[in-house]
Protein backbone atom coordinates (compact mmCIF):
# COMPACT_ATOMS: atom_id res chain seq x y z
CA UNK A 1 0.00 0.00 0.00
CA UNK A 2 1.45 3.57 -0.64
CA UNK A 3 2.66 4.93 2.49
CA UNK A 4 0.19 8.18 1.53
CA UNK A 5 -2.89 6.17 1.82
CA UNK A 6 -1.36 4.28 4.16
CA UNK A 7 -0.83 7.43 6.43
CA UNK A 8 -4.71 8.75 5.82
CA UNK A 9 -6.10 5.37 6.95
CA UNK A 10 -3.86 5.35 10.68
CA UNK A 11 -4.48 8.50 10.99
CA UNK A 12 -8.03 8.13 10.71
CA UNK A 13 -7.76 4.79 12.77
CA UNK A 14 -5.93 6.93 15.84
CA UNK A 15 -8.31 9.98 15.58
CA UNK A 16 -10.99 8.16 15.96
CA UNK A 17 -10.24 5.01 18.42
CA UNK A 18 -7.97 7.62 20.58
CA UNK A 19 -10.94 8.67 22.36
CA UNK A 20 -13.76 6.29 22.20
CA UNK A 21 -13.76 3.49 24.82
CA UNK A 22 -12.67 0.55 22.48
CA UNK A 23 -8.76 -0.45 21.63
CA UNK A 24 -6.73 1.99 19.40
CA UNK A 25 -3.99 -0.29 19.45
CA UNK A 26 -6.27 -3.27 18.18
CA UNK A 27 -7.48 -0.82 15.52
CA UNK A 28 -4.26 -0.01 14.01
CA UNK A 29 -3.16 -3.49 13.20
CA UNK A 30 -5.54 -4.39 10.70
CA UNK A 31 -4.40 -2.03 7.91
CA UNK A 32 -0.81 -4.62 8.34
CA UNK A 33 -3.00 -7.49 8.69
CA UNK A 34 -5.47 -6.81 6.05
CA UNK A 35 -3.24 -5.21 3.26
CA UNK A 36 0.54 -6.21 4.82
CA UNK A 37 1.56 -2.66 5.44
CA UNK A 38 4.70 -1.49 6.27
CA UNK A 39 5.35 0.49 9.64
CA UNK A 40 5.44 3.80 9.08
CA UNK A 41 7.85 4.69 12.33
CA UNK A 42 8.19 6.25 15.15
CA UNK A 43 8.58 9.95 13.22
CA UNK A 44 5.02 9.01 12.26
CA UNK A 45 3.50 7.50 15.41
CA UNK A 46 4.21 10.77 16.85
CA UNK A 47 2.59 13.63 14.60
CA UNK A 48 -0.58 11.02 14.65
CA UNK A 49 -0.78 11.16 18.43
CA UNK A 50 0.31 15.03 18.34
CA UNK A 51 -2.97 15.32 16.39
CA UNK A 52 -5.06 13.86 18.75
CA UNK A 53 -3.39 15.70 21.27
CA UNK A 54 -4.46 19.02 19.59
CA UNK A 55 -7.98 18.14 18.56
CA UNK A 56 -8.33 17.77 22.88
CA UNK A 57 -6.55 20.59 23.66
CA UNK A 58 -8.59 22.80 21.07
CA UNK A 59 -11.90 21.42 22.24
CA UNK A 60 -11.47 22.10 25.84
CA UNK A 61 -9.41 25.36 25.56
CA UNK A 62 -11.95 27.00 27.77
CA UNK A 63 -11.79 24.53 30.46
CA UNK A 64 -7.95 24.26 29.96
CA UNK A 65 -7.60 28.46 30.18
CA UNK A 66 -9.97 28.25 33.78
CA UNK A 67 -8.12 25.15 35.00
CA UNK A 68 -4.33 27.16 34.92
CA UNK A 69 -6.15 30.40 35.98
CA UNK A 70 -7.36 28.53 39.09
CA UNK A 71 -3.82 27.80 39.71
CA UNK A 72 -2.96 30.89 40.11
CA UNK A 73 -6.08 32.36 41.95
CA UNK A 74 -7.61 31.54 45.50
CA UNK A 75 -10.87 33.23 45.32
CA UNK A 76 -13.87 30.93 45.74
CA UNK A 77 -14.86 31.63 42.41
CA UNK A 78 -12.86 29.30 40.75
CA UNK A 79 -13.10 26.27 43.16
CA UNK A 80 -14.58 23.83 40.77
CA UNK A 81 -11.89 24.55 38.39
CA UNK A 82 -9.02 23.97 41.08
CA UNK A 83 -10.73 20.81 42.31
CA UNK A 84 -10.58 19.29 38.52
CA UNK A 85 -6.92 20.58 38.23
CA UNK A 86 -6.01 18.60 41.43
CA UNK A 87 -8.07 15.77 40.69
CA UNK A 88 -6.88 15.07 37.11
CA UNK A 89 -2.83 15.63 38.63
CA UNK A 90 -3.66 13.11 40.99
CA UNK A 91 -5.01 10.80 38.23
CA UNK A 92 -2.29 11.32 35.88
CA UNK A 93 0.49 10.60 38.52
CA UNK A 94 0.59 6.18 38.57
CA UNK A 95 0.48 5.78 34.75
CA UNK A 96 3.29 8.08 34.45
CA UNK A 97 5.34 6.21 36.89
CA UNK A 98 4.48 2.92 35.86
CA UNK A 99 5.42 4.34 31.80
CA UNK A 100 8.10 5.42 32.93
CA UNK A 101 9.59 2.28 35.04
CA UNK A 102 7.97 -0.22 33.50
CA UNK A 103 8.15 0.74 29.37
CA UNK A 104 10.61 -2.36 28.46
CA UNK A 105 7.66 -5.07 29.46
CA UNK A 106 4.76 -2.95 28.17
CA UNK A 107 6.78 -2.57 24.69
CA UNK A 108 7.55 -6.24 24.96
CA UNK A 109 3.76 -6.66 24.07
CA UNK A 110 2.64 -3.93 21.96
CA UNK A 111 2.36 -6.03 19.09
CA UNK A 112 0.93 -9.24 20.65
CA UNK A 113 -2.05 -9.80 18.81
CA UNK A 114 -3.01 -12.23 21.01
CA UNK A 115 -2.92 -10.58 24.05
CA UNK A 116 -4.30 -7.60 22.70
CA UNK A 117 -7.30 -9.96 21.40
CA UNK A 118 -7.80 -11.03 25.45
CA UNK A 119 -7.33 -7.70 26.77
CA UNK A 120 -10.23 -6.36 24.56
CA UNK A 121 -12.30 -8.97 25.90
CA UNK A 122 -11.29 -8.93 29.86
CA UNK A 123 -11.79 -4.77 29.60
CA UNK A 124 -14.71 -4.67 27.54
CA UNK A 125 -16.17 -6.99 30.77
CA UNK A 126 -15.36 -4.22 32.99
CA UNK A 127 -16.92 -1.54 31.18
CA UNK A 128 -20.28 -3.46 31.14
CA UNK A 129 -19.79 -4.14 34.87
CA UNK A 130 -19.14 -0.39 35.50
CA UNK A 131 -22.09 0.52 33.45
CA UNK A 132 -24.61 -2.17 34.92
CA UNK A 133 -23.87 -1.30 38.31
CA UNK A 134 -23.01 2.34 38.35
CA UNK A 135 -25.20 4.68 40.39
CA UNK A 136 -23.81 7.05 37.61
CA UNK A 137 -24.92 10.21 39.88
CA UNK A 138 -22.10 12.21 40.85
CA UNK A 139 -20.58 15.13 39.35
CA UNK A 140 -16.93 16.40 38.61
CA UNK A 141 -17.35 18.44 41.75
CA UNK A 142 -18.15 15.48 43.87
CA UNK A 143 -14.66 13.55 42.29
CA UNK A 144 -12.89 12.85 45.86
CA UNK A 145 -8.93 12.28 45.70
CA UNK A 146 -9.12 8.84 46.18
CA UNK A 147 -11.56 8.70 43.50
CA UNK A 148 -9.12 10.06 41.48
CA UNK A 149 -6.16 8.01 42.33
CA UNK A 150 -8.49 5.02 42.09
CA UNK A 151 -9.24 6.42 38.44
CA UNK A 152 -5.58 6.68 37.88
CA UNK A 153 -4.63 3.01 39.01
CA UNK A 154 -7.03 1.36 36.45
CA UNK A 155 -5.83 3.74 34.17
CA UNK A 156 -2.14 2.26 34.23
CA UNK A 157 -3.60 -0.97 32.77
CA UNK A 158 -4.01 0.88 29.74
CA UNK A 159 -0.75 0.67 29.61
CA UNK A 160 -1.08 -3.00 28.04
CA UNK A 161 -2.08 -3.24 24.36
CA UNK A 162 -5.94 -4.18 24.03
CA UNK A 163 -6.93 -2.01 27.48
CA UNK A 164 -7.28 1.21 25.81
CA UNK A 165 -6.77 4.35 27.70
CA UNK A 166 -10.16 6.49 27.26
CA UNK A 167 -11.91 3.25 27.77
CA UNK A 168 -10.00 2.67 31.06
CA UNK A 169 -10.41 5.77 32.74
CA UNK A 170 -14.16 5.47 31.88
CA UNK A 171 -14.51 2.20 33.06
CA UNK A 172 -12.67 3.61 36.79
CA UNK A 173 -15.21 6.63 36.74
CA UNK A 174 -18.19 4.60 36.25
CA UNK A 175 -17.27 2.24 39.13
CA UNK A 176 -16.89 5.16 41.19
CA UNK A 177 -20.45 6.36 40.84
CA UNK A 178 -19.91 9.59 38.47
CA UNK A 179 -22.51 10.03 35.64
CA UNK A 180 -21.96 9.18 32.31
CA UNK A 181 -20.92 12.44 30.39
CA UNK A 182 -18.51 13.45 33.36
CA UNK A 183 -17.13 10.13 33.43
CA UNK A 184 -16.21 10.68 29.57
CA UNK A 185 -15.24 14.62 29.91
CA UNK A 186 -12.90 13.79 32.93
CA UNK A 187 -11.24 10.45 30.82
CA UNK A 188 -11.12 13.02 27.90
CA UNK A 189 -9.20 15.62 30.03
CA UNK A 190 -6.91 13.10 31.73
CA UNK A 191 -5.75 12.41 28.40
CA UNK A 192 -3.71 15.47 27.53
CA UNK A 193 -1.11 14.59 30.44
CA UNK A 194 -1.19 11.22 29.11
CA UNK A 195 -0.42 11.37 25.79
CA UNK A 196 1.57 14.41 26.35
CA UNK A 197 3.74 11.88 28.53
CA UNK A 198 3.74 9.28 25.95
CA UNK A 199 4.65 11.99 23.23
CA UNK A 200 8.07 12.36 25.64
CA UNK A 201 8.66 9.11 25.73
CA UNK A 202 8.29 8.25 21.51
CA UNK A 203 10.49 11.90 21.30
CA UNK A 204 13.37 10.56 23.18
CA UNK A 205 13.44 6.83 21.70
CA UNK A 206 13.36 8.69 18.49
CA UNK A 207 16.14 11.16 19.12
CA UNK A 208 18.24 7.85 20.34
CA UNK A 209 17.67 6.33 16.48
CA UNK A 210 18.23 6.47 13.04
CA UNK A 211 14.57 7.06 10.95
CA UNK A 212 14.28 7.99 7.63
CA UNK A 213 11.13 10.51 7.85
CA UNK A 214 8.95 11.36 4.94
CA UNK A 215 7.40 14.71 6.23
CA UNK A 216 4.45 14.76 3.49
CA UNK A 217 3.13 11.33 5.23
CA UNK A 218 3.76 13.18 8.72
CA UNK A 219 1.69 15.81 7.61
CA UNK A 220 -1.70 13.69 6.52
CA UNK A 221 -0.93 11.84 9.75
CA UNK A 222 -0.82 14.84 12.03
CA UNK A 223 -3.98 16.30 10.39
CA UNK A 224 -5.93 13.39 9.87
CA UNK A 225 -6.10 12.63 13.29
CA UNK A 226 -6.46 15.89 14.57
CA UNK A 227 -9.89 16.69 12.85
CA UNK A 228 -11.12 12.84 13.45
CA UNK A 229 -9.97 13.04 16.67
CA UNK A 230 -11.92 16.56 17.24
CA UNK A 231 -15.60 15.55 15.68
CA UNK A 232 -15.37 12.13 17.54
CA UNK A 233 -14.65 13.89 20.92
CA UNK A 234 -17.58 16.39 20.37
CA UNK A 235 -20.31 13.70 19.19
CA UNK A 236 -19.23 11.53 21.93
CA UNK A 237 -19.97 13.69 24.43
CA UNK A 238 -23.08 15.14 22.79
CA UNK A 239 -24.45 11.32 22.51
CA UNK A 240 -23.17 9.71 25.42
CA UNK A 241 -26.05 9.55 27.50
CA UNK A 242 -28.14 8.23 24.19
CA UNK A 243 -26.18 5.63 23.17
CA UNK A 244 -24.85 4.09 26.59
CA UNK A 245 -22.22 1.57 26.59
CA UNK A 246 -23.93 -1.12 25.41
CA UNK A 247 -22.49 -0.54 21.62
CA UNK A 248 -18.77 -0.59 22.75
CA UNK A 249 -18.64 -3.14 24.99
CA UNK A 250 -20.67 -5.58 21.92
CA UNK A 251 -18.08 -4.27 19.47
CA UNK A 252 -14.73 -4.95 21.63
CA UNK A 253 -16.12 -8.23 22.28
CA UNK A 254 -16.83 -9.24 18.35
CA UNK A 255 -13.29 -7.43 17.97
CA UNK A 256 -11.73 -9.52 20.38
CA UNK A 257 -12.91 -12.55 19.21
CA UNK A 258 -12.17 -11.87 15.39
CA UNK A 259 -8.81 -10.96 16.96
CA UNK A 260 -8.02 -14.15 18.22
CA UNK A 261 -9.45 -15.86 15.14
CA UNK A 262 -6.64 -14.44 12.97
CA UNK A 263 -4.32 -15.07 15.29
Amino acid sequence: MNDLILSFILGLIQGLTEFLPISSSAHLLFPSLIFGSNDLGLAFDISAHAGTLFAVMYYFKDEIKAIIKSLFQSNSLHKEDKHLAITLMIATVPIILVGFFGSDLVNQNRNNMNSIAIMNLVFAGFLLIAYLYSSASKKLIELTIVGALFIGLFQVFALLPGASRSGTAMTAALFIGLNLKDASKFAFLLSIPTILGALVFLIIELSTSSYSINFLSLFIGFFTSCFVAFLTIKYFLIFVNKIGMYPFVIYRIILGIMLLILV
